[in-house]
């Protein structure tokens, strides 16, 4: 069942502190120069956000800080897994698409469950910027904002990474795979 309440309890903000802390340790390349100690305490008077984040673990998204925007005061997170989060597969890219197919209906929307989560599907330029932080999404594919030119002829945009390039797709916004799902990112 989804907690709709949008907060986690002590113990599982302990928990998900512990689990970014390590990811934040093990992977220094992709945020240096930061202090986990001053994350660690926005994400603390930010507990919305850590639920959001917790929202981006459960999902298998790994997410972890790949920047820091000082114009804005905010850390950066994006998903870090491997592969396009195996709890966001299989989904067309928004609500209209979902609503467009008169069968074999997918579950979800990339947009809805983003929105839903408190997240933003990833820029072909936050994709881009992720791909220089190591090989991602070699096996799988994720939807990214699609401008709203595409999306109104039907079409939406999704990315992946082959042959050591990082590619840049087209698709049916209708349309969705079981290695297609959606990358997000979340500022603190």
């Amino acid at each position: 069942m989804k907690n709709t309440r949008r907060k986690l309890s002590s113990e599982q903000s302990r928990e998900l502190l512990s689990v970014l802390k390590t990811r934040f340790e093990k992977n220094k390349n992709r945020h240096k120069g930061l202090d986990w100690a001053k994350i660690q305490a926005r994400l603390e008077a930010n507990l919305g956000k850590l639920w959001s984040l917790d929202e981006m673990e459960l999902t298998g998204g790994e997410p972890d800080v790949v920047g820091y925007d000082k114009s804005k005061d905010e850390y950066i997170f994006y998903d870090c897994s491997a592969e396009t989060p195996k709890g966001r597969r299989s989904i067309c890219y928004d609500h209209e698409a979902l609503e467009s197919r008169k069968e074999h209906k997918p579950e979800n929307s990339a947009v809805e469950m983003a929105a839903d989560m408190g997240i933003e599907l990833l820029t072909e330029v936050q994709y881009r910027e992720l791909q220089q932080l190591g090989n991602f999404d070699t096996k799988t594919s994720s939807w990214i904002v699609t401008p709203p030119a595409i999306r109104k002829l039907g079409g939406a945009l999704f990315c992946d990474r082959r042959y050591d390039h990082v590619f840049v797709y087209h698709n049916g916004a209708e349309s969705y795979y079981a290695a297609r799902g959606f990358r997000g990112s979340l500022r603190v």
